[in-house]
């Protein structure tokens, strides 16, 4: 069992982060991706503790849309941020988390663009994955990888919460679908039908920890160990057995982020 997206390098988790490393094990995970935030120096310096603690862990780094703002002047220096920590984080695999967030528009819609073009382009320079990110843009999302895909870019859309529409957008460029604890909450019986919809050779599983802790942990630090709920409920919405959607998204994990 993998947990595709989690946030391990958060300082939240600065304080007890062995233990939560050990509960993961226990919960039978071989590995987790943690994002990192480029250009954080405490990020950096927590993903050092938890490569050593967990040797199989691996990393994303990139300027999420939130961030965008800061290289407002030159967005192509996001990619630059980007190219110097992957090669200084020996257990990089992907960049991410990247895209659109027109929810909070905590930068200008023009420079989440430019920000995420600049990284999409590195990453069909680099040939690694992307893990995107999209809050209500998902028209501008798709069309921008749309035009990246000449370039090659594969990837992940993290954190599922679209609509049947999306999801096939997304299925059609190539890309894989996570699902995180927002499918175990009693009220997306919605988003539990469009899972339905995505076979489980393209699906993924997440706890996007510390956020969206699943059921009976609601209100609390979400963590990786609890990755197990997403996938009993992935489990029974396809109906099959849990072992069954741990094995066939750690396969998935391992065929796009090739680690």
């Amino acid at each position: 069992m993998i947990d595709s997206h989690c946030h391990l390098a958060d300082e939240v988790f600065a304080a007890d982060l062995e233990a939560v490393i050990a509960r993961a094990k226990d919960a039978g995970l071989e590995r987790a991706m943690t994002i990192l935030a480029a250009g954080d120096a405490k990020e950096a310096a927590q993903a050092a503790r938890v490569a050593e603690l967990w040797p199989d862990c691996r990393f994303a780094v990139g300027v999420h849309p939130h961030s965008a703002k800061a290289c407002a002047d030159r967005p192509e220096r996001a990619a630059d941020i980007v190219r110097e920590q992957l090669t200084a984080t020996p257990g990089a695999r992907a960049i991410g988390e990247i895209g659109l967030d027109y929810h909070y528009d905590f930068a200008p819609r023009d420079v989440q663009q430019e920000v995420f073009r600049a990284q999409l382009a590195l990453a069909g320079e680099l040939n690694l994955p992307v893990i995107i990110h999209t809050r209500e843009a998902d028209e501008d999302t798709v069309r921008m990888l749309r035009e990246a895909g000449a370039g090659g870019v594969r990837g992940v859309l993290h954190c599922f919460t679209g609509g049947p529409s999306l999801a096939q957008a997304g299925l059609d460029l190539g890309f894989y679908i996570s699902w995180s604890g927002i499918i175990t909450f009693p009220r997306s019986a919605e988003l539990r039908e469009t899972a339905r919809l995505v076979p489980l050779g393209r699906a993924l599983i997440e706890t996007d920890s510390p956020f969206l802790a699943p059921p009976p942990h609601r209100g609390k630090r979400n963590e990786p160990a609890w990755v197990a709920s997403v996938a009993e409920t992935l489990a029974g919405v396809h109906a099959v057995p849990a072992a069954e959607v741990c094995q066939r998204t750690a396969a998935n994990f391992h065929a796009l982020f090739r680690p």
